[in-house]
């Protein structure tokens, strides 16, 4: 790091969980952000202030007005503009030394694939289940942790995945249709919520990014706002998962 990073970064220097080695980490990582809305607005803006090397941005949607109520890294000024573009535009305004890339189309397929195997760390903060479900396939493909959020009214939830350590997205959900309906556009949303949602979530990144072991690695954080009730289970895995089988195949390779 040079003088600048060094006055930039002072206040995770002082942190024992990162210091220099760690945010030499920070600086060498690879970032993977589906989602430019109000969870993944958060997350990019500090994971960009926080100095992730390289962030790639995919949303395949456009800003609307009725974003704007918690998308925060977009403005009056970005509407009709792509939101990976503007989210960042916004993330590279804060931390002009981060490489961020806007991908403004749609994770599927080998395309998606392909994103994740290229990089460190994946973040889930999309808003429908085929897009969850085949973050959930790449990121078991290519062996990489996913970092998963959902915000609905007051309530919101955070898990990290691991592929060799407890159960995966489809194990908590096996059906879509079990979980469809919790969502902000049926429910509505609290702004800050999708904001406090969306910050756990960059926590949680970091973490896995600097090596630390979290407390959430195959869990569910559950968080109730309103009643300001926090509750962790653990997610296990569904024998009748069709990822179980290599789900498993992961954890044998790791014993």
């Amino acid at each position: 790091m040079d003088d600048r990073q060094l006055q930039r970064y002072s206040r995770h220097l002082l942190l024992p969980e990162v210091g220099p080695e760690g945010q030499e980490r920070l600086l060498a990582a690879r970032v993977l952000l589906v989602g430019a809305g109000g969870l993944g607005s958060p997350a990019a803006l500090y994971l960009a202030a926080s100095g992730v090397g390289e962030l790639r941005i995919a949303d395949p949607d456009r800003v609307e007005l009725e974003n704007l109520q918690r998308q925060i890294a977009h403005g009056t000024a970005d509407l009709g503009r792509s939101k990976a573009r503007s989210a960042a535009e916004s993330a590279r305004a804060l931390n002009p030394e981060v490489q961020v890339q806007a991908l403004a189309e749609r994770a599927e397929g080998a395309r998606l694939a392909a994103w994740a195997a290229e990089v460190d760390l994946v973040l889930d903060a999309s808003d429908n289940f085929p897009t969850r479900y085949a973050l959930n396939e790449a990121c078991l493909a290519a062996g990489r942790p996913l970092v998963s959020g959902a915000v609905a009214g007051w309530r919101g939830q955070v898990a990290v995945f691991t592929p060799g350590r407890g159960g995966c997205y489809r194990c908590l959900y096996p059906q879509e249709e079990a979980a469809e309906e919790a969502t902000c556009a049926a429910q509505g949303v609290l702004s800050p919520a999708a904001g406090t949602v969306g910050c756990l979530m960059a926590v949680e990144a970091l973490k896995v990014l600097l090596g630390l072991e979290t407390a959430l690695r195959g869990k569910l954080l559950q968080a109730d706002l309103l009643a300001q009730r926090w509750r962790v289970a653990r997610i296990r895995q569904d024998p009748a998962c069709p990822c179980a089988g290599r789900w498993r195949a992961r954890e044998d390779s790791n014993l």
